[in-house]
């Protein structure tokens, strides 16, 4: 076992969802840094986006990097770097910052390294970013598990970089190496406009947030029951991704105030635009938050909730069952829970433990529920 193998066996996923099925590094990790050290001998200054609980910044911290700028969506994913580095000590003590996904990130970067995400927009705004302000001489190492990977992916890279070139595959993961940035300039965020309940509403999105400029099938499905939904002053919509169930809320009941939460830092932009676009600024709160933390017990009559059931590209109800718990116990007593699940995932259990449930509509596909404390 190499010194790096033993950093890696050290590292968790705390305070992320963990079991024996879910790792904190895959082969990818290993080798996006194989590929960067065969850069260069002196790492010096890095930037690494996309790291999930700190593999890749703190392995190229261990390879040499001086310094790290990282960047991670999820507010879960800093919280896990955070404390795998306190746990790993003189590797990781002092040796990296959180930036967000803007030009600070990047600008005068000479090597990005990049865990590439399933969402060919995430990867879009990644790829414009480093290619409109970083060094001219940069060098992006963006690498995946290969049944996640497409042609696609080499194709966007090469709208904002000039040559773009694979690796050999190892361990069922492959590198794409991109350099030449073209300078394309930044198109993101992108807007639509919806017809949602008689009414004309926008959705702002950055790459990153989930179902982009479109309204997902659950959030229409939910949308349908708005006009039954409980009479409260203040409401949250949790999980937010881009507010389309805050908002809509909002511009259907024009006293209410909407705390929006997600721990994406994408979502929440994308929210912040939208309520802005719709003119709800003022009444919609978005916060990057893991859950509703923060928020007091048994204080919320109104909680929307549109659970993902994926942890990274693996189904999983660990997120959900959190959420639910979370909500559980924010909940005013009388206050009302709705929910809507992928029929499949059987999340009615969960939420009896919060209280009584009843069905408001199911297909085969989506169920949407009310809880009552």
């Amino acid at each position: 076992m190499t010194d790096r193998d033993a950093l890696f066996a050290r590292l968790r996923r705390r305070p992320d969802v963990e079991d024996a099925t879910l790792l904190a590094h895959d082969a990818s990790d290993a080798l996006i840094l194989d590929e960067a050290a065969r850069l260069r001998k002196q790492l010096g200054e890095v930037v690494v986006i996309g790291d999930r609980h700190g593999a890749l910044t703190l392995g190229a911290l261990h390879d040499g990097a001086e310094h790290v700028r990282a960047h991670q969506d999820s507010i879960v994913g800093e919280r896990a770097l955070d404390a795998n580095a306190a746990e790993l000590g003189p590797v990781g003590a002092g040796g990296f910052t959180h930036h967000r996904l803007d030009a600070s990130l990047v600008e005068g970067a000479t090597l990005v390294l990049l865990q590439l995400p399933r969402a060919l927009d995430e990867l879009d705004e990644i790829a414009e970013l480093i290619a409109t302000h970083a060094d001219e001489q940069v060098r992006v190492v963006a690498g995946g598990r290969v049944k996640h990977m497409t042609m696609s992916m080499n194709a966007l890279l090469g709208r904002s970089f000039r040559h773009v070139h694979a690796s050999r595959g190892w361990r069922k993961s492959r590198v794409l190496h991109a350099e030449g940035p073209r300078r394309p300039g930044i198109s993101w965020p992108r807007t639509r406009r919806h017809a949602l309940l008689g009414r004309q509403q926008s959705v702002v999105a950055h790459g990153g947030a989930f179902a982009g400029t479109a309204v997902d099938i659950g959030a229409q499905t939910l949308l349908a029951h708005l006009d039954d939904m409980a009479d409260a002053s203040h409401a949250i919509d949790l999980a937010c991704g881009t507010g389309v169930l805050g908002i809509a809320l909002a511009l259907a009941r024009p006293e209410l105030q909407v705390l929006a939460t997600d721990a994406s830092a994408a979502a929440i932009a994308s929210t912040r635009a939208s309520a802005n676009a719709n003119g709800v600024a003022d009444r919609v709160d978005a916060r990057q938050l893991d859950g509703l933390e923060g928020v007091p017990d048994a204080s919320a009559g109104l909680i929307l909730l549109n659970p993902p059931f994926h942890l990274g590209a693996t189904v999983h109800t660990g997120i959900a069952e959190r959420l639910i718990a979370d909500a559980g116990r924010a909940l005013a007593p009388g206050g009302e829970l709705w929910c809507v699940w992928n029929t499949p995932l059987g999340y009615r259990p969960l939420l009896e433990r919060v209280g009584e449930t009843r069905q408001a509509s199911r297909t085969p596909k989506f169920t949407v529920t009310v809880t009552t404390r």
